[in-house]
């Protein structure tokens, strides 16, 4: 087997046994891409420590910052992890590449109080994109969601009797459960609002834009940013500032960091770790 054969053997891995969400797929997609395309110019036979060194070097040719140099070697050690955890190699010839530092910053979330100013915004508009709104924000706050698992749902994966969502991508399953107060406003949405907008019947999208069509994810990012900007807030607030707000909250209420990664959906525990660096108290 090639190894692009390889390559995609590892992308399904992460599919179906990681829950990778469809960016961290498309991150290793591109940065595995270009380990290929390096191989094929350097004409490589052997992968082995020498080539990943010389790999490195073109790398840091590029003049990426610390963050994307670290993300693409962190790939490559990934996929070789794989190949020897598979049986495909004995040896990996990447476990000894060093990332540049990364100096992480705690992810930016909302007090309850600035939550609050976010959310009176649309409260405050009698309009069926507005009421649409209401429910988009208070779902994403109360669940974690990614933006793009958000607009990506359909009517069916709400199952109201048990109060969760289904999410599904590629070959990955996730069930997500949400309180009473969601439950109502979904069961609400569903019921009333959301026929407000409603033009085709045969639409399966359970958020939809004006035209009544699926909202995507860069209409619901520009709906937040107008909001965050007629709230008044300076922090700079976007669709996954909802999520860091989960995430943060939950912690702070003692959950434990397993838990908020099976509810995150992250692929490895050293992506909720972030959480757990000093932060201010939500208020």
């Amino acid at each position: 087997m090639a190894v692009k054969e390889f390559v995609k053997a590892f992308l399904k891995y992460l599919a179906s046994e990681k829950n990778c969400s469809k960016n961290t797929l498309a991150a290793y997609r591109n940065d595995l891409t270009q380990l290929l395309s390096f191989t094929e110019m350097s004409a490589a036979v052997v992968l082995d420590g020498s080539f990943l060194r010389s790999y490195l070097l073109y790398i840091k040719s590029k003049n990426y910052s610390s963050a994307t140099t670290a993300r693409k070697i962190a790939s490559a050690k990934s996929f070789f992890k794989f190949m020897v955890d598979s049986g495909r190699i004995e040896e990996n010839p990447a476990k000894n590449l060093v990332s540049p530092k990364v100096n992480k910053q705690h992810p930016k979330f909302l007090s309850a109080l600035e939550y609050k100013r976010l959310l009176d915004e649309p409260a405050k508009l009698d309009t069926p994109e507005a009421r649409r709104d209401v429910v988009m924000l208070e779902v994403l706050y109360a669940t974690g969601l990614r933006i793009s698992e958000l607009v990506s749902l359909d009517v069916i994966n709400i199952d109201l009797e048990q109060s969760c969502i289904y999410l599904e991508s590629n070959d990955s399953k996730r069930r997500v459960s949400f309180d009473s107060n969601i439950n109502q406003l979904l069961k609400t949405f569903i019921g009333d609002d959301r026929l407000d907008l409603l033009y085709n019947e045969k639409e399966q999208a359970l958020f939809l834009n004006r035209r009544g069509g699926r909202l995507t994810r860069q209409g619901f990012w520009q709906i937040v940013k107008n909001y965050t900007n007629r709230a008044g807030l300076e922090t700079k607030v976007t669709p996954h500032t909802l999520r860091h707000s989960f995430a943060t909250r939950k912690l702070q209420s003692g959950m434990d960091l397993q838990s908020i990664q099976k509810a995150l959906g992250h692929a490895y525990i050293s992506s909720t770790r972030i959480y757990k660096q000093p932060s201010s108290s939500i208020r």
